[in-house]
């Protein structure tokens, strides 16, 4: 795979080009030193990969990413960055992942993978995606695992919860933050999604039912996990309904 690094700092640049040495299945095909050459570069080589420094002169890496991902054949987004406080403003610049500098060869063969699972089609489709309107249309959710970036699929959401300025997605595999509020995913997914407490949704077709607790509140239980959300009085009705119509 080809790969162009962008950094405005040689030594950076030096490092990450002999790291990449060193890993047989990828090839430098370019390297830019600021924002527009960056883009003049990667219309030209069309890299399958860019390794990218979010904190440069002129256009930061957050505003190149986003450029990028409009391109009709984008390339996957790999940050390398010397602050972990940017972790989630990737999330709006379409990265696949993230790297704290001083980046190391374990960790970016790590992010390399993860960015070679996408193939040209679905990085397509995720470029695409935040201007959709149509609920049926998103079927990923981009979501941080720990200092990674990664797509699980929405089939395999079970709900989401508020957690502080935050939403925990629980998922088939674990559990992964965004910062996409319930109200904006509420109003994105539709009627993919029911409301069962002021801080927490539901996907409905993994809705098993409901259960009466002894101390009198009542939780939805969901397929194929054992975890359980409490139901507000509030919501409870819609969702009775729900299931009687289900």
């Amino acid at each position: 795979m080809h790969i162009l690094i962008v950094d405005d700092e040689p030594l950076a640049r030096d490092r990450l080009r002999t790291l990449l040495d060193r890993l047989a299945d990828y090839q430098v095909c370019g390297e830019a030193s600021d924002g527009l050459e960056a883009l003049r570069l990667t219309q030209i080589l069309h890299p399958d990969i860019v390794l990218l420094d979010i904190e440069m002169p002129g256009l930061d890496g957050l505003e190149i990413a986003r450029r990028l991902a409009t391109f009709e054949q984008p390339p996957a987004i790999v940050f390398t960055t010397a602050h972990s406080k940017y972790a989630l403003n990737a999330f709006g610049a379409q990265a696949i992942a993230y790297l704290l500098k001083p980046v190391r060869l374990e960790k970016l063969e790590q992010a390399l993978a993860d960015a070679h699972r996408l193939n040209r089609a679905q990085l397509a489709h995720l470029a695409a995606e935040p201007e959709k309107t149509k609920e049926q249309q998103r079927s990923y959710m981009r979501v941080q695992v720990g200092q990674r970036l990664d797509l699980i699929p929405l089939a395999d959401v079970f709900y989401f919860r508020a957690n502080q300025k935050y939403v925990v997605v629980r998922h088939r595999h674990g559990e992964a933050l965004i910062e996409q509020s319930l109200r904006s995913l509420e109003q994105e997914l539709g009627a993919r999604v029911i409301r069962v407490h002021r801080n927490a949704l539901a996907i409905v077709v993994q809705v098993a039912g409901l259960k009466k607790k002894p101390d009198g509140s009542t939780v939805v239980i969901f397929q194929d996990i054992v975890d359980e959300l409490e139901v507000s009085r509030r919501h409870l009705p819609v969702i009775r309904q729900f299931l009687k119509e289900s």
